[in-house]
């Protein structure tokens, strides 16, 4: 039996919405409905930004330490930062994440020395990462690796910025955002059936990580 030799299947803008609609039990009638369906679009991929690391979305980045400055911004699709190391030369050096309040309960923040300890702010405009203690040499580096935004929709006929395995999550949710506007007695429905997608989407889409098992001693009295 012949196949078809693809897997590049995805779906455009344009098309999540059609699909949408159409399990809302209808269609597309005017410009104001497109343009409100991506606007919902959008704040799905908001919303996603709630719940939970998408590992698609993580990226590694790499600042180079100028001696007595504190503070670096990470790139600009930033949305947090997930772990920093110290670089000095071919030798990375894991730092220790720490709070907010631990950070101002930290004494003379402008010391320097090798950084060791590193504060993450999310800000609205940007995210930055503040270390402690301050560098004392210009030759060394940091590497973290972030999570970026999920990209706007823009243009009806791109596609998504998500993998495939996320696209029935993607025009359930759609759906269920578009039903409060269109056909309210069918937005309990798929709201639950968005829930149940999305939540198997982030299950595959979470870390896997190899089990060390330890065996026990049992021994019989």
């Amino acid at each position: 039996m012949a196949t078809s030799g693809t897997t590049s299947f995805d779906l455009s803008i344009d098309k999540l919405v059609e699909r949408a609609y159409a399990r809302c039990g209808s269609s597309l009638r005017t410009g104001y409905e497109l343009s409100a369906a991506r606007d919902n679009l959008n704040l799905l991929f908001s919303e996603w930004g709630n719940r939970g690391i998408h590992l698609w979305k993580v990226k590694n980045h790499t600042a180079n330490l100028t001696a007595g400055t504190t503070t670096y911004t990470a790139p600009a699709d930033a949305s947090d930062v997930l772990e920093v190391v110290f670089r000095n030369g071919d030798t990375d050096t894991s730092m220790t994440k720490i709070s907010r309040s631990e950070y101002e309960n930290l004494p003379n923040k402008t010391s320097q020395g090798t950084p060791s300890q590193y504060y993450v702010r999310r800000n609205l405009a940007n995210v930055t990462i503040t270390l402690y203690q301050t560098p004392d040499t210009t030759d060394t580096q940091i590497n973290f690796f972030y999570v970026g935004r999920i990209e706007d929709a823009g243009n009806y006929t791109n596609t998504p910025d998500a993998p495939y395995r996320f696209l029935p999550c993607l025009v359930s949710g759609l759906a269920y955002y578009t039903s409060q506007e269109v056909a309210p007695e069918r937005s309990q429905e798929l709201e639950r059936r968005y829930e149940a997608e999305l939540q198997r989407a982030l299950t595959e889409d979470s870390q896997s990580t190899s089990v060390h098992i330890v065996p026990r001693d049992f021994y019989v009295g």
